[in-house]
């Protein structure tokens, strides 16, 4: 292994705090000059939001290091020239799309795209079935998913994340999501390309034993799991296997030493 890659809530930190050891782990990928970079289907927050909250835990970070969703988002709308996306991601998040003129609440035609992200409890009825009518005009636009995450792990227990909604949508509308979040390839590819390396020689360190470890596999990346956030020992019973599991990030220095 060359570099490694971190995903964040339920590795680095779990809800406002951080996992004890995750800023020392990070602290030693950079004194031993070990390229990483974190990357997130987070889309409740930007990424200078995202920043704030490590640099608050002495975690070391910067907004290059991060990649979104909405990043990548953002470059695939650029390279297929649409404009005017219909967004359902947090507001703070839809910042992001600016550059490319997202269209007005409430608006239910006209729409480039359709971008499901991390709405969180801003879904409601009437929000879904925006979504749905954007998605059967005509022309029919493309719904984008900011990453297909079945869940996560909040300070007060379990809570769907986007990739429910993007299957409910898919399910009505008869469209397929083009995903760009993990655990899609060419997500981490971008990320694998980031750091310079070949997919071989990186690992991802996660706590998802789907989207984390056996999206980065499918990616030719290893996947090590972690034992934090949203693990649960019913993990490694399926169908995927980790080249590690780790009780969390703070256990990657010394599993990085052995031979």
């Amino acid at each position: 292994m060359r570099g490694v890659l971190l995903d964040l809530d339920g590795v680095v930190y779990v809800g406002d705090q951080a996992v004890p050891g995750a800023a020392g782990a990070v602290d030693w990928l950079a004194r031993e000059g070990v390229p990483y970079r974190y990357v997130t289907n987070t889309t409740s927050r930007p990424r200078r939001a995202i920043v704030d909250k490590l640099t608050g835990m002495g975690i070391a970070a910067t907004a290059g290091q991060i990649l979104t969703p909405a990043v990548a988002a953002v470059a695939w709308f650029r390279s297929h020239d649409i404009e005017h996306p219909a967004l359902f991601v947090p507001h703070a998040t839809a910042m992001e799309f600016d550059e490319l003129d997202p269209l007005e609440d409430g608006t239910e035609d006209g729409a480039g795209a359709v971008v499901v992200g991390d709405l969180g409890e801003g879904w409601d009825f009437a929000t879904l079935n925006r979504a749905f009518r954007l998605l059967m005009s005509d022309p029919r636009p493309p719904l984008i998913a900011l990453g297909l995450t079945r869940y996560w792990r909040a300070e007060d227990g379990l809570r769907l994340d986007a990739g429910a909604f993007v299957r409910a949508l898919e399910y009505a509308s008869g469209r397929t999501a083009v995903v760009l979040g993990k655990p899609d390839p060419a997500f981490y590819s971008a990320a694998v390309e980031a750091l310079g390396l070949q997919p071989k020689r990186v690992v991802m360190v996660g706590d998802d034993v789907r989207s984390d470890v056996e999206g980065a596999q499918r990616a030719g990346l290893s996947g090590v799991l972690v034992r934090t956030g949203k693990f649960s020992p019913s993990d490694l019973c399926g169908n995927v296997s980790p080249e590690a599991v780790l009780d969390s990030i703070a256990d990657l220095p010394r599993w990085w030493a052995e031979p």
